[in-house]
């Protein structure tokens, strides 16, 4: 059955990117956004898959203004190279959806954890080095997507990296909390400095995408690949209601920063979207504190926050 549009606030004059934008809830997001009027760069892995994208977009929403840069999350001279080309003016909304999810061990091109350095230090590092023109807009955004199932994380910083050993499902519900932290640490430095941005975290719920069966876990056996399918297209809702959440996050007026988006069903699984704010991860400004300092650490990224009549304190050392 189909699924309707969601009825969003007009977004003409808004210029968005959406990481991981070929497929699943980030086309949609990046679809709607188009659709409802604002400029959407498409910040895709693949250049045949983000084309195809573009194309598919452009035939679904006649007029949309859009277009497809190349960004590897899991490369940070990708980003850099991404951040470093941008030339716009500024930047109204970056979604951070783009991820991986429970694939097989490997390395980042940086030598990280694929998982960890993927989901979470790609994204920090790309939403500090896009700061600037963030902070160049009248009213900014960051969404970034976590995940329902970070409630159930074991945040072990000693493991963060796949120090000691390696699990998929415990890793990638790590990452997962570290988008957590992130985004509300991220309002704490910003209401900090007295600047307007707004850092929003989203849970989508169980949701039809390829996250589960594409990229690294094509490389999983057939019968991984056919349980996946089978478990997605039974258990699993149609992508545009996983979208539902970050679409409200991206677009409500007055929403406040630090807010973190659910389904309002049961185990935030499905639902209408709605606001959470009794999250471990939301409470826990120690270790979202130390996690900001070692992310600064690993990627070299340092954000251009200010405080109000003085320069940021001198960036944390990493403690354990």
């Amino acid at each position: 059955m189909a699924i309707a549009a969601p009825s969003l606030p007009d977004q003409s004059g808004r210029l968005a990117v959406v990481t991981g934008a070929n497929s699943g809830i980030g086309y949609v997001t990046a679809r709607e956004l188009a659709r409802h009027g604002a400029h959407v760069v498409l910040a895709c892995r693949s250049p045949a898959r983000g084309e195809a994208a573009l194309e598919r977009l452009r035939a679904e929403v006649p007029g949309a203004r859009a277009e497809l840069r190349a960004l590897d999350l899991a490369d940070l001279g990708s980003v850099r190279r991404f951040a470093g080309g941008w030339d716009h003016d500024r930047l109204d909304l970056l979604v951070n959806n783009a991820g991986v999810a429970m694939v097989p061990f490997a390395r980042t091109a940086d030598g990280f954890e694929s998982q960890f350095g993927t989901n979470h230090l790609g994204t920090f590092a790309l939403t500090g080095l896009l700061m600037p023109p963030l902070l160049a807009s009248a009213d900014p955004r960051v969404v970034t997507v976590s995940s329902e199932g970070q409630r159930f994380a074991r945040f072990d910083r000693a493991n963060l990296n796949a120090e000691r050993r390696y699990r998929a499902g415990s890793a990638y519900l790590q990452s997962k909390r570290a988008n957590l932290y992130f985004a509300v640490e991220l309002q704490r430095r910003a209401d900090a400095a007295g600047l307007g941005l707004r850092s929003m975290a989203v849970a989508p719920g169980l949701t039809r995408s390829n996250v589960l069966t594409g990229g690294a876990n094509l490389a999983r056996g057939r019968a991984y690949r056919t349980l996946s399918r089978a478990l997605v297209r039974l258990a699993f809702r149609p992508t545009p209601e996983g979208a539902k959440t970050s679409l409200y996050a991206a677009t409500v007026p007055g929403l406040p920063g630090g807010s973190y988006v659910v389904p309002d069903g049961s185990f935030q699984l499905r639902g209408e979207p709605t606001l959470r704010d009794r999250e471990r991860a939301i409470e826990d400004s120690a270790t979202a504190e130390w996690l900001w300092a070692y992310s600064q650490e690993l990627t070299g990224v340092d954000y251009p926050l200010r405080r109000r009549g003085r320069t940021e304190p001198e960036r944390a050392r990493r403690t354990s």
